[in-house]
């Protein structure tokens, strides 16, 4: 499951990669056996390259693979230590495990002298070993703190402009619905009254609070309440069918989702039907993904000449890039009477 910006926020804060992951662990043994490769070309004798290389690949991959082990059992403990902390801890303890493996292998080397050989003296070996390593470990640890680095500056980047779609599509929103209000004032005083209602309450439930995600149930609120001021405008001609009972509520998405669909499906849809007709939106739960339909019919020859709909399709598809990456999809399909936008992204109800 992809996380979102909230959610990531914590995690471009860590310092160290998971070191239990298959593709970390790949990429140090390939790291690793590049360090090798090149410490042989420098020391070997001509003819005897693929010895030296078997016997360097060995001590350093024995190395990566400790190293690793380490660090996957001290990850959680140096992270709760800061940046800086979690530095030098690492340093030492790969430093010290280096120290004590070039010790083990300049002991084999002496017992069992024919089948490991090591041209060096004991003290030459073992500060080799330590000028290496120690070469090696800080540019490795560097190169994590730039990564952890380059990772909250993205995440930083993207809740950015999603705060920034966020308000775009707010006042568009609140302003759609004083419209509405205020055509209801000439033409019927009391439904204008229950509109009004209907808009504060659904200000002080959304509007008010600041959020990139909300529940799925408060989303779906906000959208019925602006059915609900539409209806007093449209009368029989509008009519929404809710086939979402199979919809986790407490599930996260990016607030102020459905409404807009359902703005655009009554503006750019039903309001150009002379009989009026039936928004359908169908949700379900796909695995580990949510799948939310939302269909309307068209008019066949008559279409609005504002770019509305695309401006709040393209915020949406942005907003759900962001927040969920490659994991989530917004899908637009049109035939001659129909027009439907499926929304696809993964579920979670972790709160943020």
């Amino acid at each position: 499951m992809a996380s979102t910006p909230e959610a990531s926020s914590k995690q471009a804060q860590i310092y160290l990669p998971d070191f239990r992951a298959p593709g970390t662990i790949l990429i140090i043994l390939l790291v690793a056996e590049l360090v090798a490769i090149a410490l042989t070309i420098t020391s070997y004798e001509s003819g005897a390259f693929l010895t030296e290389l078997s016997k360097m690949s060995m001590y350093v991959l024995w190395l990566a693979l400790l190293g690793t082990g380490m660090m996957a059992q001290l990850e959680p403990w140096a992270e709760k230590q800061g940046n800086t902390a979690a530095f030098i801890i690492c340093f030492v303890v790969l430093e010290i495990m280096c120290l004590l493996l070039a010790e083990v292998a300049w002991q084999v080397t002496r017992i069992y002298a024919e089948a490991v050989i090591i041209n060096d003296t004991h003290g030459g070996f073992i500060l080799r070993t330590f000028a290496v390593s120690s070469i090696v470990i800080a540019l490795a640890m560097r190169y994590l703190y730039v990564s952890s680095e380059w990772r909250r500056s993205i995440v930083l980047e993207a809740q950015a402009r999603i705060s920034a779609l966020q308000a775009l599509i707010r006042p568009h929103f609140l302003f759609n619905s004083m419209n509405t209000i205020a055509s209801l004032t000439r033409s019927n005083p009391k439904q204008a009254e229950e509109a009004i209602e209907d808009l504060s309450d659904l200000l002080r439930a959304n509007l008010g609070v600041q959020k990139d995600r909300t529940a799925l149930k408060e989303e779906l609120e906000i959208a019925a309440i602006y059915q609900r001021i539409e209806k007093l405008r449209l009368g029989d001609r509008l009519t929404v069918r809710w086939n979402v009972a199979e919809l986790p509520m407490r599930a996260q998405i990016p607030s102020l989702t459905i409404q807009p669909l359902l703005e655009n499906a009554i503006y750019h849809g039903i309001e150009l039907l002379p009989d009026g007709g039936e928004v359908v939106v169908t949700g379900k739960r796909n695995g580990d993904k949510l799948e939310i339909e939302m269909k309307n019919p068209i008019a066949q020859d008559r279409t609005r000449r504002t770019g509305g709909n695309k401006m709040a399709f393209s915020n949406i598809r942005q907003r759900f890039e962001l927040a969920y990456g490659p994991d989530a999809k917004v899908i637009v399909s049109e035939t001659d009477s129909d027009y439907s936008v499926q929304l696809v992204f993964p579920y979670d109800e972790s709160i943020t």
